[in-house]
């Protein structure tokens, strides 16, 4: 009977402290990677024909996907944090479905033309997303998601601010910002 009890409070204790625990993998260097190549795709697409804008952010947009999942497995295994770990799950069923969700916008919005609403919409999603997330992250992720939901806002309010320097001030700007901070005060 006391063994029964011993475990079962073992049991609640480690409950407890799994779902304490932060999912601390979210990697400063690739979100500093991921801003790095943002700003050269914003670049480019500036100077490219209009017809390559949305296939020269969506090619972005797979790069900055590959670069955060193949810094964040880095970062999880320097850290011992496993990405199936509870927080890890719970980081990632927070961040997917918003991020799913601005996909399928993207590919109905472009199917209608209206190239114009998917840098306030991607800049929007992605805040929220991380936002969402960072609510079992550091506090810095949820810092940076606000400030995306700020300038997708700013995007939807103010149409004239041409996409190429929203792009660049959100998902280059903002990613080396707070992917610097994140790598300083979290490591990697």
């Amino acid at each position: 009977m006391r063994e029964s009890r011993a475990t079962d409070d073992l049991e609640f204790i480690r409950h407890v402290m799994e779902r304490a625990v932060r999912f601390n993998a979210v990697p400063g260097l690739g979100l500093m990677i991921m801003g790095a190549t943002a700003i050269a795709s914003a670049g480019i697409a500036t100077v490219a024909a209009p017809s390559l804008w949305l296939p020269i952010w969506v090619g972005d947009a797979v790069l900055a996907f590959t670069v955060g999942l193949a810094t964040m497995i880095a970062k999880a295994r320097s850290v011992s944090m496993p990405l199936n770990s509870r927080a890890g799950q719970s980081f990632v069923l927070s961040f997917a479905p918003t991020i799913l969700l601005g996909t399928l916008a993207t590919i109905a919005i472009a199917g209608h033309g209206a190239h114009d609403l998917l840098p306030a919409l991607w800049l929007s999603l992605y805040g929220l997303a991380a936002v969402t997330a960072g609510a079992f992250s550091v506090p810095l992720v949820s810092a940076m998601g606000a400030s995306f939901i700020v300038l997708g806002g700013a995007a939807f309010l103010l149409p004239v601010i041409p996409a190429d320097l929203l792009m660049a001030a959100g998902f280059g700007m903002l990613h080396l910002v707070f992917g610097a901070l994140i790598a300083h005060r979290h490591g990697g």
